[in-house]
């Protein structure tokens, strides 16, 4: 047997991510439900036979690229516990600003309407409603399988959305809101980052739109006005490099206030506008 210093210290050195102590530290935690300060207190303790080769295993396959986020099913976002599976784009940190910017343009005094297209796991959508409790909030996706994931995550978190299979705004009818958010595919689809990293087991469906990144958004935008209550806000997170392009079609669709909104990284994330007067 091998005790747990040594297992994670040799699998440490054997992977050539960015953090590879943290993701030895995740696959070991999985199997033994353990976070890192436990394997503080108890590395010199030896590992069972059987664990020690299952978490051989999913080292192996962390090696040849595949997600953490895969291997162990769930990935930590805003306050929740999500579950995350092959159909579904993995949710980011960073994502996490579009959903503080949806939640400080919420208002508290009325009932709001909020709708999250594209919802994937369901990340953005139920993270809003964890903090808008007076918002009725309504999440798209075109895909039966991700929307599966989302649904299951708004019960293993205990919160209220209410899910349609749409592609975009095509099965929304005449409904309008207060308040439009959504991570779309933004990636040009020739870019060589999408044979990089843990994109590589990521739906390209939803990470790369057209020649440009642009093409799902440029829709959104042009249709968005149709299904906007008055001065209600449309906000989208995009490429670093996309804030330009992306103002200007949110001001040819006849938003105003405008703005895009960088990350923590001084990157641009989220371009934001309002429409008034609709």
């Amino acid at each position: 047997m091998t005790t747990i210093a040594t297992l994670l210290r040799e699998a440490s050195s054997r992977l050539a991510t960015e953090t590879p102590r943290l993701d030895a530290e995740l696959l070991l935690g999985f199997l033994l439900k353990k976070n890192s300060a436990w394997f503080l207190a108890h590395g010199d303790e030896d590992l069972p036979l059987l664990t020690e080769e299952r978490f051989t295993g999913l080292l192996s396959r962390r090696i040849a690229g595949e997600p953490i986020a895969h291997l162990v099913g769930s990935r930590s976002f805003w306050t929740l516990d999500l579950a995350v599976t092959a159909d579904t784009l993995i949710p980011r940190p960073e994502t996490e600003l579009l959903v503080e910017l949806a939640v400080v343009k919420s208002s508290k005094d009325k009932k709001l309407r909020i709708l999250d297209l594209g919802t994937g796991t369901g990340a953005i959508a139920l993270a809003i409603a964890s903090e808008c409790r007076n918002a009725e909030v309504i999440a798209v996706d075109k895909s039966t399988a991700a929307l599966a994931v989302a649904r299951e995550n708004a019960i293993r978190n205990n919160l209220q959305v209410e899910f349609i299979e749409s592609d975009w705004f095509s099965a929304l009818g005449s409904q309008k809101f207060d308040l439009i958010a959504s991570n779309p595919p933004y990636i040009p689809e020739q870019d060589p980052h999408l044979l990089q990293g843990d994109v590589r087991f990521e739906p390209m469906a939803a990470l790369a739109s057209g020649v440009d990144g642009l093409d799902d958004i440029h829709l959104i935008i042009s249709q968005a006005p149709q299904y906007c209550l008055p001065e209600a806000w449309l906000m989208i997170e995009h490429g670093f490099d996309q804030g330009e392009a992306i103002r200007a079609l949110f001001s040819e669709a006849g938003f105003t206030n405008v703005e895009t909104v960088q990350d923590l990284e001084q990157r641009d994330r989220v371009t934001l506008g309002q429409l008034v007067g609709f």
